[in-house]
């Protein structure tokens, strides 16, 4: 059992605390996490929308917790001693450490930004940085993932992070279930942009979104922006730029995350060897997947399907 502690600092951001909430504590998750909600002092904490939440639990509940979440809260100064010091053991002795938001100050106030690449709300960002120089901060993404410390952008770019901490754990398909439950995209890549330009849709002729559909079942063509270009009626740069503007990827960005999306799916949900993974995702050769794995993950297709086995009830398979 997995627990997950959400610390409520006084004025908490409550859709930042519901997010993990709902994520890690809904019913349906219930067999692998274990989700508990703390304060610096217990009781009634003030969120920054008007009403209060009732906290029972202390800072002792992050003593125990394999994952700690600071969601964002107002003003942004420094939490007090206690808290720094709960934060500090927390990381110390393994714990993941994960901020949603201006959260981020708190773990950076802890010392557990410094020397690392870290991102919040992209308002907020330039006090982060003027406030923490130690700290890389990078305001135009939705989360950086440094290992055993995570940051995420502002609102729903904590849902991204937290879908991202479950592909993690339990990979891609159950990452996509509680997607699909909570009624959101199953995938956001962390380098996407925070702000996003969204040209009103042309008149006439497939949209963006209809040839992403298209591209997405037939990934094991050989897809060039030419044939996706042609697709949409449009001319490869007009579709490059109308791409970027809508997903913040390149084409050929967009469509590679996507085959190693699939490719994850199926090394979970299937013994198909690693060459018939590539070949069925469009990737080409297993050699390519091993090289693709080792640049977006630091791991291998075989050491993927053998860490997601267990939660994706699969068979022994060759890799």
């Amino acid at each position: 059992m997995h627990v997950v502690a959400v610390l409520a600092l006084p004025s908490v951001v409550a859709f930042d605390l519901a997010i993990p909430a709902q994520v890690f504590g809904h019913v349906d998750e219930r067999d692998h996490y274990r989700l508990a909600v703390c304060a610096p002092v217990p009781g009634d904490v003030p969120t920054t929308t008007g009403f209060g939440i009732r906290v029972d639990d202390g800072l002792a509940a992050l003593a125990g917790a394999d994952t700690v979440i600071v969601p964002g809260y107002r003003p942004l100064d420094p939490p007090d001693a206690a808290t720094i010091d709960a934060l500090r053991a927390a990381a110390d002795r393994g714990a993941r450490v994960v901020s949603i938001c201006t959260g981020a100050f708190a773990l950076a106030a802890a010392g557990l930004l410094d020397g690392r690449r870290a991102t919040t709300h992209w308002r907020d960002a330039p006090a982060l940085a003027r406030r923490f120089p130690g700290v890389e901060v990078d305001p135009d993404v939705l989360y950086v993932d440094e290992g055993r410390v995570l940051t995420s952008a502002g609102v729903a770019a904590g849902l991204d992070l937290c879908l991202h901490l479950v592909r993690a754990d339990r990979g891609e398909a159950e990452a996509t279930r509680i997607a699909r439950r909570m009624v959101v995209a199953p995938h956001r890549g962390g380098g996407q942009a925070q702000f996003l330009q969204r040209p009103v849709p042309r008149s006439g002729g497939p949209t963006i979104a209809a040839v992403a559909e298209w591209a997405l079942r037939h990934l094991d063509r050989r897809l060039t922006v030419a044939d996706l270009a042609r697709r949409a009626g449009l001319a490869p740069r007009s579709l490059a730029r109308r791409w970027v503007a809508e997903t913040g990827h390149t084409p050929l960005q967009w469509l590679t995350e996507q085959r190693l999306l699939e490719a994850r799916r199926l090394l979970e949900s299937t013994d198909l060897p690693v060459a018939a993974v590539a070949h069925r995702t469009g990737i080409g050769s297993a050699a390519h997947l091993r090289a693709l794995f080792a640049r977006e993950t630091t791991t291998t297709p075989s050491a993927y399907r053998a860490a997601h086995r267990g939660v994706s009830g699969v068979s022994a398979g060759r890799s």
